[in-house]
């Protein structure tokens, strides 16, 4: 667990959309959108891709296929029936662990202050009379996704070494919720006394920070931080990556990548939405970076 730590500081339906046959043209570029947000505004946030992407690649059209869930996207990019998604760590240490060589991170975002990595924090109500982790010890845990790095692995690995105690032995019961943005209204409507989610931990705490759901539900007016405690913030985890199907021909490839790596400078504000926060721009990123989350999930969470 220490070495963890260590480390660590440094369905939707798709079965029906055919793969497609690479000796032929590639006419359709298919986006995963992870579950846990309004899916009006995953669509609207990512509405820039299908109007700036098929030019790009040099395709007919771009679509866009919001999961229900985390899982949607990942079992979507190992069957073959998506083509590029951006994870968070821990999915794409569960695809990595199914099958290594069935996606490639080629970006992650880099944060204002120039790191490349965020937070799962833990937040309370302030009518709660909550204010300290101490004082959350026999609460209800509200968890965002079985799959979410910041909404379940890490606070599952980390938290314990705060508490000296399992989060199901800790805290009196824990649930999922379905998403980040939805185990936020959870906790602000007392269905669970405590919950995490993901930031950037950058920034403002009055703003939601820089980026992350904080950030998002902030500018989106779902959630007022003067309403919340942050009792607790983990160490550094690494940002998702941007991820496309190995069995892309690598021409496409070259094209996906060079496609988000100019867009920070080409159009920040699709770049800005895309990612639902403020960043300084791309970083490029290989399994490799990703190594402690894959370590981490295998030994606690499994594939």
């Amino acid at each position: 667990m220490t070495a963890i730590r260590t480390v660590l500081l440094a369905g939707v339906a798709l079965a029906g959309i055919a793969a497609p046959t690479f000796a032929q043209e590639i006419d359709v570029i298919r986006v995963g959108l992870l579950g846990g947000e309004n899916e009006a505004d995953r669509l609207a946030n990512n509405q820039c891709l299908i109007d700036l992407m098929p030019a790009a690649l040099g395709v007919k059209e771009v679509k866009l296929f919001p999961a229900a869930d985390y899982d949607g996207v990942i079992q979507g990019l190992l069957g073959g029936t998506l083509d590029v998604a951006g994870l968070g760590a821990s999915g794409y240490a569960k695809i990595y662990l199914a099958d290594p060589e069935a996606v490639i991170p080629f970006n992650t975002t880099v944060q204002t202050d120039g790191s490349m990595g965020y937070h799962s924090i833990l937040l309370s109500r302030k009518d709660s009379g909550i204010a300290t982790l101490a004082d959350a010890k026999g609460k209800t845990l509200g968890y965002a996704d079985p799959d979410s790095t910041s909404g379940y692995l890490i606070p599952l690995v980390t938290m314990p070494q705060e508490t000296g105690m399992p989060n199901d032995q800790y805290f009196s019961a824990t649930s999922f919720n379905g998403g980040h943005e939805n185990n936020v209204l959870a906790l602000l409507d007392h269905k669970v006394d405590v919950a995490v989610t993901w930031t950037s931990g950058v920034g403002e705490f009055a703003e939601g920070y820089t980026s992350g759901n904080t950030r998002s539900m902030v500018d989106k007016g779902m959630l007022d931080m003067e309403d919340v405690n942050q009792l607790w913030l983990s160490p550094l985890i690494p940002n998702g990556p941007n991820v496309m199907s190995s069995k892309l021909p690598k021409e496409m490839q070259d094209k996906i990548v060079a496609f988000y790596n100019d867009l920070p400078v080409s159009h920040p504000d699709c770049f800005s939405a895309i990612e639902r926060g403020d960043f300084k721009g791309y970083a490029p990123v290989t399994p490799e970076f990703y190594q402690p989350i894959i370590d981490a999930r295998k030994a606690t969470i499994g594939g």
